[in-house]
C-alpha cells in the first residue's frame, strides 16, 4: 500500500542547533504509527513541522499526492492533515455537543449572506448533528454530551480532541502524547478507540507518545528518532531490540 505521508530530507534549525537533520519518513495509510525517542530527540518539532505550524528549513513534505512543505497549519487542516495538541483545548463553556458540532465542516449557515436564511443551512446543521452524535458514540462521549467540556476529566478531554479532529473528516491525524497524564485504564481505552476508528474509518495515525508499555500495543509502525534523526523503524519488537534505540532510549 501506498504511503499516504512522504517526508524527505526534512531539516530544522533554531539558532546554530540542528533539531531535525535530514527526515525520512513514509507513513503508509489506514495505518497506525508511532514516533518514539527520548525528549529533545525532535520529535515535537517534526509533528509542528509536518502540520504546517513550522516551516522546515530543507526538504520536502508530501500528503495524499499534495505538495504541503510550505503550507501553514490552517492550509495544511484543509488538505486533511489534522493534529491534536498535547494539552486539549476545547471550547471551555460549550457542551461536548456543541464542540463537536463546531468542529463540522461545509455549513453553509457559516456564511454571513446565508445565516440569516435558515432554510439554506437547516439540512447542515442536521447532517453535522448526526454525524457528531455517530462520533461520540466512537469515542464514548454520548453520556457526557449535554456536559461543558471544562466539566470532562483529562482523559475524556482527550477523546473529544480525538473526536473533534475526526468531524473535520480528516485523512489523517497527528497526536502529540494522547495519554500523557491519563490513568492506565483509560490510556487503553483511547489507544483502543484510535484503533478501531483506523480500522473502521481508514484514517491514519501518526501518534507521538512516551508511554511505550500501553502505546506499543497498537502500533502497525514504529519510528525511533534520537537527536534529530530516525534511527530505527520497523515493527515495535524489532525498534525496541535495536541496539541504536536500547542505548538512546531505554538508558543502556
Amino acid at each position: 500500500m501506498m504511503g499516504i505521508l512522504s517526508i524527505s530530507n526534512i531539516q530544522k534549525h533554531f539558532g546554530g542547533n540542528t533539531v531535525l537533520d535530514g527526515i525520512d519518513m513514509e507513513i503508509e495509510e489506514g495505518k497506525i504509527s508511532q514516533l518514539i525517542g527520548p525528549n529533545g530527540s525532535g520529535k515535537t518539532t517534526l509533528i509542528n513541522v509536518i502540520s504546517g505550524m513550522l516551516k522546515p528549513d530543507a526538504g520536502q513534505i508530501v500528503f495524499d499526492g499534495q505538495d504541503i512543505t510550505t503550507k501553514g497549519l490552517y492550509d495544511t487542516f484543509n488538505t486533511g492533515l489534522v493534529r491534536t495538541w498535547q494539552i486539549p483545548q476545547p471550547f471551555s463553556n460549550l457542551t461536548t455537543l456543541e464542540n463537536f458540532v463546531i468542529s463540522g465542516g461545509n455549513n453553509s449557515g457559516e456564511s454571513f449572506l446565508i445565516a440569516p436564511l435558515k432554510s439554506k443551512w437547516k439540512d447542515d446543521e442536521k447532517r453535522i448533528t448526526d454525524n457528531a452524535l455517530e462520533i461520540m458514540e466512537m469515542v464514548n462521549l454520548t453520556k457526557q454530551k449535554d456536559i461543558a467540556s471544562q466539566n470532562l476529566s483529562g482523559g475524556q478531554q482527550k477523546l473529544l480532541e480525538l473526536g473533534r479532529a475526526m468531524m473535520s473528516d480528516a485523512k489523517m491525524i497527528l497526536m502529540d502524547e494522547p495519554i500523557a497524564g491519563v490513568n492506565p485504564t483509560l490510556a487503553h481505552e483511547i489507544f483502543d478507540k484510535i484503533s478501531k476508528i483506523c480500522k473502521i474509518q481508514k484514517i491514519t495515525f501518526l501518534i507521538v507518545e512516551h508511554r511505550l508499555d500501553i502505546a506499543l500495543q497498537y502500533a502497525d509502525h514504529v519510528f525511533a528518532m534520537n537527536r534529530g534523526k530516525i534511527i530505527a523503524q520497523g515493527v515495535p519488537d524489532d525498534v525496541l531490540k535495536h541496539p541504536e534505540v536500547v542505548e538512546s532510549y531505554l538508558g543502556g
